[in-house]
This record gives structure tokens, sequence and C-alpha cells, in this order.
């Protein structure tokens, strides 16, 4: 079937804009695949580099310093530093035993959230303006239940850890889940480790492998219920590699030191998403029923934290 990244879809914003086709290729993207790569995206090389750079001093921290700006306990408020092992991500588990189990597999991870990414905002609105006029919507349609940039930016870090732990399921980077925005915005670094689920085989992943000058974008719960389920919102998870390296000390089998930063879109919270016009007729009834962003978004982080 070949690699991942010859199915996922570049997406070039550059020339799309110039022939009016940036919606229709987007949309063809997050309708067959739920990904797409952006290139000509407008976040000048440097900045990305820069923030990669910060990202890289603050893990560097000793513990107790980074400790200093903790997550706060409202799993739902997208602020401060969480610990390896302090969020586990799920998909669709919300009972209170579930999680438990779940937790007994701990995701290999820190983060640390910041406000909004500004330099993202010029993209993000690009980016919905496409998705509206890909769906036939008038241009502002997504935009304007955007307007208060209620958006999270993450930024990631996977130490390595032993691999053997990864392979036989008793520890996880980023377990297999769906985010619950409108779109994500993903940078990666070259050590990469995103897999998506192929469409045609359940349970099957792919990696979806970084590309230079790229950005990662993917379709989120909200618009996929916005859409009726046109645009999919795809299960994909993390598995930093474990083939490269050993450690001097242990003579161990590690996976690989990742580190990612990804942009998480979301609608203002007062929001209603209910299926668009242009997504159910006579024979495409709605599949969902209209939801509050902010009691979804509560409900799904605090299955997190």
């Amino acid at each position: 079937m070949g690699d991942i990244s010859q199915r996922v879809p570049i997406v070039d914003l550059a020339e799309s804009a110039a022939t009016g086709e940036a919606g229709k290729e987007l949309c063809k993207a997050l309708r067959e695949v739920g990904f797409a790569y952006i290139k000509n995206h407008g976040v000048p090389e440097e900045t990305i580099q820069e923030a990669f750079s910060w990202s890289r001093k603050f893990f560097n921290l000793p513990q107790d310093e980074k400790d200093k700006s903790p997550h706060p306990p409202e799993g739902w408020y997208h602020r401060g530093y969480s610990s390896i092992g302090r969020e586990k991500v799920s998909q669709n588990v919300f009972d209170k035993d579930g999680l438990e189990y779940l937790r007994t597999i701990p995701d290999q991870k820190e983060s640390f959230e910041l406000d909004f990414y500004s330099v993202c905002n010029g993209l993000e609105a690009k980016l919905l303006t496409a998705v509206a006029t890909g769906l036939d919507l008038p241009p502002d349609y997504f935009d304007r239940c955007h307007r208060g940039r209620q958006n999270q930016l993450r930024l990631l870090h996977y130490p390595p850890f032993a691999a053997e732990l990864l392979e036989s399921g008793k520890a996880d980077c980023i377990a297999a889940h769906s985010d619950f925005g409108t779109l994500t915005l993903l940078f990666q670094d070259e050590v990469g480790g995103l897999e998506i689920e192929d469409q045609q085989n359940s349970g099957k992943f792919r990696p979806v492998p970084y590309i230079p000058g790229t950005i990662v974008v993917n379709t989120g719960d909200m618009l996929t219920r916005w859409t009726n389920d046109e645009l999919r919102s795809t299960i994909h998870r993390v598995r930093t590699p474990s083939d490269a390296e050993i450690s001097q000390t242990t003579g161990v089998r590690m996976t690989k030191r990742r580190y990612s930063i990804p942009f998480f879109i979301g609608a203002d919270m007062d929001t209603i998403v209910e299926c668009v016009p242009s997504c159910q007729g006579p024979d495409r009834p709605r599949r969902y029923e209209a939801v509050s962003v902010g009691e979804y978004f509560k409900m799904r982080m605090n299955a997190l934290y």
C-alpha cells in the first residue's frame, strides 16, 4: 500500500490560493484521510525553530524547576506543566473505573501549556475559510465561531524510555485517540512518531513522517460533528522509534527523544455545534444532536486528568 506520506495529500496554500482550489483540496484530504500536509503555510521557519529551541530549554530544566508551574487540577484549564504520567489520553472512556484502568498504562510524555500561538492566528483563519468554501458555505461560516481564539498550544516532550515497555503495551507515548476541537496543527521534529489509523484496516496504523517545510493538519471531533461525518476525525497515536538508541548506562534499547508542538483550534465555548446545511438532506439525516462546545470540551478534558 506504500508509505502513508504518499497517501496523506500535500496541500500547497500558495498555489491553491492562486487558483481558488484551497478549500476543495483541503476538504478532499480531510474527507478521505482526515489528515493533510500544508506547505507554504506562512509560519516562518525561524519562528518554528525558535519555539522548538525554547521547548528543549524548558524540558531540560531540573524537575523541581518545571514543577513550579503546575497544570491546574481542572482538566479543562489549558495552562502550566504536566509531568510524565500526569495526563492519560483516552478515547471515549469517561467512567471512573475505565479511566483508572487506562492510567495503569501511563503516557510517557511531559507537556507545557501556553496561551495561543499568535503567529498561527492568520493560518487558523485561512484554514477555517478554506474548509468553509470547500463545503459550499459562506467563507466566514466557521471563522465567526472562532473569534475568541479558544486555542491551545502545547510544548510536548517524549523522553527516552525502555522500548520493551512500549512494545509490550506497558506504557504509551500517546495512546490512540481523536482530537476533539475543530482542527489541529502539528509541528513535528525530525524524529517523527505520529501514526494514523488506516481507514481500510481498523486497528492498523501507518506513520505520518516529518516532511521539511510542512505542517500537519487534521480534523477534530467538532468539525466531524459539524459536517455529519463528512470530514474525518481520524484516530491517531504517537509511537517514537525504538531501534537506534541504546542506553550507555544499562545497555537497554530505548525509544528516541521526541519534541512536537501541537496547536489545537477550538471554537468559542458558547458555540452550539450542529450539522451544516450542505452536509444534510432527505437522504443524509443528521447523525449528531446539537452540542455546546464548552460542555463537550469539559467532558473530554476532565477524562484526561
